[in-house]
């Protein structure tokens, strides 16, 4: 690791969660993400002292489900920036002196109630809600952490979520670990229109000097004012570590049983991965914006020579952000905005960017 390149480092508390989402399965083995972490915090402690700028954001499982690791770690990792991403229902379990110090918090949650509960349970959706209502309380940022299914209307959801409350939302197409369904026919008659509208929204919040909470639309401005994404704009790999509570260094916080993604282990160390892209991503015209992705999906492909109706997806969305590039400059030039405004790095906030 490069003591000029700040690192994510994602901790995995535990294996174990709650909920057992449509889209997801619940918790890892215990025999693969143990439900405690057995690892010394001083090893790494010690491993973290190279990165001048450390983030930490806490991951499970349920990370709030081993709260007595999250103090610890608070109070002995020399972090600059903490951060949770959570299912919302244990927030209570942590005390108000911790969530005073966190930067962001992410708290899963699909859209309206009923798309949500369908996707996640039954009163999940207003168990987040009381949990987004106590937080509001703390200096952090909060951001809607979506996964967008067949269920979803994206406009009307992600608009839900910026009404009720949340400063930010960012979002992922059910489109890993699912059955193969027709996305394609689903985009193009619901969810790409739905982004369409969501871009326009954005540029009229733009041309009122506010800069809307869209992570997908600010991810990919940020990447054509400012710096391109090398690989996965997450970082996985090359700009952010998932450390598992068995202490093994991973490119991935979900690609905890592949051989591909170890990087080392906080006893022995471990190494950052170079930033590299198959093809046809390599040469995608679209490359600086999306950087290939999902580095788990590109290197597992469940959806095999489907994947490909996620790439045009992907492509059609990228493309309705562009089209507001001459309205952005207008308004800058014009004073409006500030180009700064349209800086957003997902590394300090744990996002994926590219749904």
């Amino acid at each position: 690791m490069a003591a000029s390149d700040p690192v994510l480092w994602l901790l995995l508390t535990t294996g174990a969660c709650n909920l057992r989402c449509s889209y997801c399965g619940g918790s890892f083995e215990s025999r693969v993400v143990p439900y405690k972490t057995t690892y010394d915090l001083s090893k790494l402690r010690k491993l973290m002292e190279d990165d001048p700028e450390p983030t930490v954001i806490f991951y499970g499982g349920e990370p709030l489900l081993n709260p007595k690791f999250v103090m610890e770690a608070m109070n002995s990792l020399p972090a600059v920036r903490w951060g949770v991403q959570t299912n919302g229902f244990f927030v209570d379990l942590l005390p108000d002196e911790y969530w005073n110090r966190m930067s962001v918090a992410l708290l899963s949650i699909d859209g309206r109630r009923e798309v949500t509960d369908a996707n996640r349970g039954k009163g999940v959706y207003d168990r987040v809600m009381r949990s987004l209502s106590k937080l509001r309380r703390f200096p952090l940022k909060i951001i809607a952490r979506m996964a967008v299914t067949r269920l979803t209307d994206i406009y009307v959801d992600v608009t839900h979520l910026l009404n009720s409350g949340f400063d930010q939302v960012h979002w992922q197409l059910d489109v890993i670990w699912s059955e193969k369904w027709d996305v394609w026919s689903w985009a193009e008659t619901s969810y790409l229109p739905g982004v369409r509208r969501l871009v326009e929204l954005f540029v009229n919040e733009l041309e009122r000097g506010r800069v809307l909470g869209l992570i997908p639309v600010l991810g990919v401005l940020s990447a054509h004012f400012f710096e391109p994404y090398r690989a996965s704009p997450c970082g996985a790999g090359y700009r952010s570590v998932a450390v598992s509570s068995d202490g093994r260094v991973l490119a991935c916080p979900i690609a905890v049983r592949e051989k591909w993604a170890v990087l080392g282990h906080i006893e022995t160390g471990f190494k950052l991965m170079e930033p590299e892209l198959p093809e046809p991503c390599n040469s995608c015209e679209y490359r600086r914006y999306c950087g290939g992705r999902c580095l788990y999906a590109l290197r597992e492909n469940y959806w095999g020579k489907d994947a490909e109706k996620v790439d045009e997806i992907t492509k059609e969305t990228i493309k309705s952000i562009l089209s507001i590039i001459p309205k952005a400059e207008a308004l800058m030039e014009r004073g409006i905005i500030d180009r700064e405004a349209l800086r957003y790095d997902p590394i300090l906030d744990s996002t994926e960017v590219i749904p």
